[in-house]
Protein backbone atom coordinates (compact mmCIF):
# COMPACT_ATOMS: atom_id res chain seq x y z
CA UNK A 1 0.00 0.00 0.00
CA UNK A 2 1.26 3.11 -0.93
CA UNK A 3 1.29 6.16 1.34
CA UNK A 4 -1.13 8.09 -0.86
CA UNK A 5 -3.37 5.28 -0.19
CA UNK A 6 -3.05 5.02 3.79
CA UNK A 7 -5.38 8.21 4.48
CA UNK A 8 -8.50 6.34 2.93
CA UNK A 9 -7.48 2.61 5.03
CA UNK A 10 -7.54 4.47 7.73
CA UNK A 11 -10.77 5.60 6.77
CA UNK A 12 -11.99 2.09 5.93
CA UNK A 13 -10.76 1.13 9.33
CA UNK A 14 -12.26 3.81 11.19
CA UNK A 15 -16.14 2.95 9.28
CA UNK A 16 -15.39 -0.99 10.31
CA UNK A 17 -14.79 -0.19 14.11
CA UNK A 18 -17.89 2.03 14.09
CA UNK A 19 -20.04 -0.85 12.26
CA UNK A 20 -20.33 0.49 8.95
CA UNK A 21 -20.26 -2.35 6.79
CA UNK A 22 -22.81 -1.86 4.04
CA UNK A 23 -23.27 0.45 1.61
CA UNK A 24 -27.16 1.31 -0.16
CA UNK A 25 -26.45 2.37 -3.25
CA UNK A 26 -24.29 1.76 -5.97
CA UNK A 27 -22.95 4.94 -6.71
CA UNK A 28 -21.66 7.40 -4.20
CA UNK A 29 -23.94 11.19 -3.98
CA UNK A 30 -22.62 14.10 -4.25
CA UNK A 31 -24.28 15.90 -1.42
CA UNK A 32 -22.77 19.51 -2.44
CA UNK A 33 -24.62 19.07 -6.20
CA UNK A 34 -27.51 18.18 -4.65
CA UNK A 35 -28.69 22.29 -3.09
CA UNK A 36 -27.02 23.48 -6.24
CA UNK A 37 -30.03 26.00 -7.52
CA UNK A 38 -28.93 25.51 -11.32
CA UNK A 39 -30.97 21.55 -10.99
CA UNK A 40 -32.58 20.73 -14.10
CA UNK A 41 -36.60 21.06 -13.94
CA UNK A 42 -37.49 17.63 -13.84
CA UNK A 43 -35.46 17.85 -10.13
CA UNK A 44 -36.88 20.92 -9.41
CA UNK A 45 -40.56 19.89 -9.49
CA UNK A 46 -39.55 16.42 -7.62
CA UNK A 47 -38.19 18.98 -4.99
CA UNK A 48 -41.02 21.35 -5.17
CA UNK A 49 -43.48 18.42 -4.25
CA UNK A 50 -41.35 16.87 -1.63
CA UNK A 51 -41.11 20.00 0.22
CA UNK A 52 -45.72 20.12 -0.26
CA UNK A 53 -45.76 16.91 1.28
CA UNK A 54 -43.40 17.46 4.05
CA UNK A 55 -44.93 20.50 5.73
CA UNK A 56 -48.89 18.74 4.92
CA UNK A 57 -50.08 17.59 7.71
CA UNK A 58 -48.73 14.03 8.92
CA UNK A 59 -50.89 10.90 8.79
CA UNK A 60 -51.62 9.65 11.80
CA UNK A 61 -49.28 6.22 12.63
CA UNK A 62 -50.13 3.34 13.93
CA UNK A 63 -47.93 2.62 17.12
CA UNK A 64 -45.10 0.18 16.98
CA UNK A 65 -45.25 -2.86 17.45
CA UNK A 66 -43.26 -3.19 20.64
CA UNK A 67 -46.17 -0.35 22.36
CA UNK A 68 -48.85 -2.81 21.14
CA UNK A 69 -50.59 -4.89 24.59
CA UNK A 70 -49.76 -8.54 23.70
CA UNK A 71 -51.90 -10.99 24.84
CA UNK A 72 -50.95 -14.58 26.86
CA UNK A 73 -51.76 -16.42 23.51
CA UNK A 74 -48.87 -17.77 20.88
CA UNK A 75 -46.98 -14.22 21.10
CA UNK A 76 -43.10 -14.13 20.55
CA UNK A 77 -42.63 -13.24 23.97
CA UNK A 78 -44.60 -16.14 25.84
CA UNK A 79 -43.78 -18.64 23.09
CA UNK A 80 -40.37 -17.54 23.84
CA UNK A 81 -40.33 -18.54 27.85
CA UNK A 82 -42.15 -21.34 27.31
CA UNK A 83 -39.38 -22.84 24.70
CA UNK A 84 -36.87 -21.33 27.45
CA UNK A 85 -38.06 -23.08 30.25
CA UNK A 86 -38.52 -26.39 28.69
CA UNK A 87 -34.27 -26.54 28.00
CA UNK A 88 -32.68 -28.75 30.12
CA UNK A 89 -29.11 -28.26 29.07
CA UNK A 90 -27.49 -25.62 27.12
CA UNK A 91 -26.90 -27.55 24.36
CA UNK A 92 -30.97 -27.80 24.22
CA UNK A 93 -31.38 -23.99 24.59
CA UNK A 94 -28.94 -23.33 21.69
CA UNK A 95 -30.88 -25.66 19.54
CA UNK A 96 -33.87 -24.24 20.56
CA UNK A 97 -32.82 -21.14 19.35
CA UNK A 98 -31.87 -21.84 16.30
CA UNK A 99 -35.68 -22.98 15.15
CA UNK A 100 -36.72 -20.05 17.30
CA UNK A 101 -38.04 -17.69 14.73
CA UNK A 102 -40.01 -15.22 17.44
CA UNK A 103 -36.95 -12.17 16.78
CA UNK A 104 -36.87 -10.69 13.93
CA UNK A 105 -33.54 -9.87 14.18
CA UNK A 106 -32.81 -13.23 12.89
CA UNK A 107 -33.55 -12.48 9.63
CA UNK A 108 -31.00 -10.39 9.37
CA UNK A 109 -28.21 -11.45 10.87
CA UNK A 110 -25.49 -13.78 9.40
CA UNK A 111 -25.27 -16.03 12.40
CA UNK A 112 -26.82 -17.19 16.20
CA UNK A 113 -24.24 -15.85 18.63
CA UNK A 114 -24.64 -17.15 21.82
CA UNK A 115 -22.32 -17.70 23.95
CA UNK A 116 -18.17 -18.34 23.90
CA UNK A 117 -15.81 -20.02 26.63
CA UNK A 118 -16.33 -22.13 29.31
CA UNK A 119 -19.66 -23.53 30.46
CA UNK A 120 -18.53 -24.69 33.69
CA UNK A 121 -17.02 -21.40 34.82
CA UNK A 122 -18.22 -20.31 38.10
CA UNK A 123 -18.00 -16.18 36.31
CA UNK A 124 -20.37 -15.35 33.53
CA UNK A 125 -20.05 -12.17 31.55
CA UNK A 126 -23.22 -10.87 30.10
CA UNK A 127 -22.51 -8.07 27.18
CA UNK A 128 -25.41 -6.32 24.75
CA UNK A 129 -25.80 -7.57 21.43
CA UNK A 130 -23.09 -9.40 18.48
CA UNK A 131 -21.32 -6.47 16.89
CA UNK A 132 -20.10 -7.28 12.92
CA UNK A 133 -17.49 -9.84 13.41
CA UNK A 134 -19.41 -11.60 16.00
CA UNK A 135 -22.22 -12.01 13.16
CA UNK A 136 -19.91 -13.83 10.39
CA UNK A 137 -18.40 -15.62 13.11
CA UNK A 138 -21.22 -16.67 15.70
CA UNK A 139 -19.23 -15.90 18.59
CA UNK A 140 -19.55 -13.25 21.20
CA UNK A 141 -16.91 -10.69 21.81
CA UNK A 142 -14.48 -11.65 18.92
CA UNK A 143 -14.18 -8.12 17.73
CA UNK A 144 -11.82 -5.70 18.30
CA UNK A 145 -13.69 -4.88 21.79
CA UNK A 146 -13.20 -8.82 22.46
CA UNK A 147 -9.96 -8.52 21.95
CA UNK A 148 -9.83 -5.69 24.79
CA UNK A 149 -11.90 -7.83 26.80
CA UNK A 150 -9.55 -10.73 26.24
CA UNK A 151 -6.74 -8.34 27.58
CA UNK A 152 -8.37 -7.21 30.35
CA UNK A 153 -9.62 -10.41 31.66
CA UNK A 154 -5.64 -11.85 31.18
CA UNK A 155 -4.00 -8.59 33.91
CA UNK A 156 -6.64 -10.10 37.06
CA UNK A 157 -5.54 -14.36 36.22
CA UNK A 158 -8.70 -14.87 33.70
CA UNK A 159 -9.26 -15.72 29.97
CA UNK A 160 -11.95 -17.77 27.85
CA UNK A 161 -11.51 -21.13 29.61
CA UNK A 162 -12.22 -19.26 32.62
CA UNK A 163 -15.26 -17.39 32.66
CA UNK A 164 -18.37 -17.79 30.12
CA UNK A 165 -19.69 -14.89 27.95
CA UNK A 166 -22.83 -14.44 26.55
CA UNK A 167 -25.07 -11.45 25.36
CA UNK A 168 -28.61 -10.52 26.12
CA UNK A 169 -29.62 -10.73 22.62
CA UNK A 170 -28.00 -13.31 20.22
CA UNK A 171 -28.60 -11.82 16.81
CA UNK A 172 -26.80 -9.06 15.30
CA UNK A 173 -28.78 -5.70 15.17
CA UNK A 174 -28.29 -4.37 11.72
CA UNK A 175 -26.11 -1.30 11.30
CA UNK A 176 -24.63 -2.14 14.88
CA UNK A 177 -28.16 -0.24 16.46
CA UNK A 178 -28.86 -0.64 20.36
CA UNK A 179 -31.80 -3.57 19.99
CA UNK A 180 -35.17 -2.41 20.57
CA UNK A 181 -37.12 -3.30 23.85
CA UNK A 182 -39.41 -5.83 21.90
CA UNK A 183 -36.37 -7.59 21.08
CA UNK A 184 -34.95 -7.54 24.35
CA UNK A 185 -38.18 -8.86 25.78
CA UNK A 186 -38.13 -11.97 22.82
CA UNK A 187 -34.49 -12.45 23.65
CA UNK A 188 -34.54 -11.95 27.69
CA UNK A 189 -36.51 -15.81 28.64
CA UNK A 190 -33.17 -17.50 27.04
CA UNK A 191 -30.46 -15.21 28.90
CA UNK A 192 -33.00 -15.76 32.24
CA UNK A 193 -32.49 -19.88 31.54
CA UNK A 194 -28.79 -19.47 30.26
CA UNK A 195 -28.09 -18.38 33.84
CA UNK A 196 -30.07 -20.91 35.59
CA UNK A 197 -28.34 -23.67 33.70
CA UNK A 198 -24.64 -22.51 34.08
CA UNK A 199 -25.47 -21.12 37.83
CA UNK A 200 -22.54 -18.28 38.24
CA UNK A 201 -21.38 -17.93 41.21
CA UNK A 202 -20.43 -13.88 39.61
CA UNK A 203 -22.13 -12.16 37.43
CA UNK A 204 -20.15 -9.13 35.50
CA UNK A 205 -22.46 -7.16 33.35
CA UNK A 206 -20.17 -5.75 30.69
CA UNK A 207 -21.74 -2.40 29.56
CA UNK A 208 -25.24 -1.06 31.37
CA UNK A 209 -27.62 -2.46 28.81
CA UNK A 210 -27.72 -6.30 30.35
CA UNK A 211 -27.52 -4.44 33.98
CA UNK A 212 -30.76 -2.63 33.67
CA UNK A 213 -32.25 -5.39 32.22
CA UNK A 214 -32.20 -7.82 34.59
CA UNK A 215 -31.32 -5.76 37.66
CA UNK A 216 -34.46 -3.70 36.52
CA UNK A 217 -32.34 -0.88 37.37
CA UNK A 218 -32.92 2.95 35.63
CA UNK A 219 -29.43 4.33 35.61
CA UNK A 220 -26.71 4.29 33.34
CA UNK A 221 -23.37 2.79 33.20
CA UNK A 222 -21.33 5.18 34.94
CA UNK A 223 -23.95 5.16 37.34
CA UNK A 224 -23.81 1.77 37.85
CA UNK A 225 -20.53 0.68 37.83
CA UNK A 226 -18.41 0.49 41.01
CA UNK A 227 -21.14 -0.90 43.31
CA UNK A 228 -22.29 -4.41 44.39
CA UNK A 229 -25.74 -5.79 43.20
CA UNK A 230 -27.80 -8.95 43.74
CA UNK A 231 -29.35 -10.52 40.21
CA UNK A 232 -32.07 -13.07 41.68
CA UNK A 233 -32.78 -16.34 39.36
CA UNK A 234 -36.17 -17.11 39.41
CA UNK A 235 -35.22 -20.42 40.32
CA UNK A 236 -31.56 -20.92 42.69
CA UNK A 237 -29.56 -18.57 45.13
CA UNK A 238 -29.11 -14.83 44.34
CA UNK A 239 -25.87 -14.03 42.74
CA UNK A 240 -23.41 -11.50 43.33
CA UNK A 241 -23.44 -9.14 40.51
CA UNK A 242 -21.24 -5.96 38.95
CA UNK A 243 -21.32 -3.81 36.30
CA UNK A 244 -17.85 -2.46 34.36
CA UNK A 245 -17.77 -0.25 31.18
CA UNK A 246 -18.05 -2.23 27.97
CA UNK A 247 -14.79 -2.18 26.16
CA UNK A 248 -16.15 -0.53 22.41
CA UNK A 249 -16.49 2.22 24.86
CA UNK A 250 -13.23 1.74 26.09
CA UNK A 251 -12.15 2.11 22.85
CA UNK A 252 -13.52 5.25 21.85
CA UNK A 253 -12.59 6.60 25.31
CA UNK A 254 -9.36 5.57 26.54
CA UNK A 255 -9.61 7.72 29.43
CA UNK A 256 -11.82 5.70 31.21
CA UNK A 257 -9.84 2.78 31.32
CA UNK A 258 -8.68 4.07 35.04
CA UNK A 259 -12.34 3.25 36.05
CA UNK A 260 -12.09 -0.08 34.06
CA UNK A 261 -9.31 -1.33 36.07
CA UNK A 262 -11.00 -0.87 39.23
CA UNK A 263 -14.08 -2.51 38.23
CA UNK A 264 -11.42 -5.98 37.36
CA UNK A 265 -10.04 -5.17 40.88
CA UNK A 266 -13.52 -5.22 42.28
CA UNK A 267 -14.53 -8.42 40.27
CA UNK A 268 -11.48 -10.27 41.13
CA UNK A 269 -12.25 -9.45 44.98
CA UNK A 270 -15.57 -11.13 44.44
CA UNK A 271 -14.87 -13.78 42.78
CA UNK A 272 -12.08 -14.57 45.70
CA UNK A 273 -14.78 -14.12 48.20
CA UNK A 274 -16.76 -16.56 46.54
CA UNK A 275 -13.57 -19.12 46.22
CA UNK A 276 -12.96 -18.87 42.79
CA UNK A 277 -9.66 -20.83 42.40
CA UNK A 278 -9.27 -20.21 38.71
CA UNK A 279 -8.43 -16.82 39.66
CA UNK A 280 -4.74 -17.99 39.99
CA UNK A 281 -4.49 -19.21 36.45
Amino acid sequence: MSDRDAPLAAWLDWYALMGVTDVVGEHAADRFQAGRSDEPPETAAHSAEAEAIRTAAPAPRAAPPETVPLGLGDDPYQQGRRTAEACNSLDELIQALRDFDGCALKTTALNLCVADGNPEARIMLIGEAPGAEEDRQGRPFCGPSGQLLDRMLTTIGLSRETVYITNLVYWRPPGNRQPSAAEIAVCQPFLERQIELVRPRVIQFVGGMSARVLLDAKEGVTRLRGRRFTYQPRSGEPIPALVMFHPAYLLRSPVQKRFAWRDLLALQDVAVQENIVSLSG
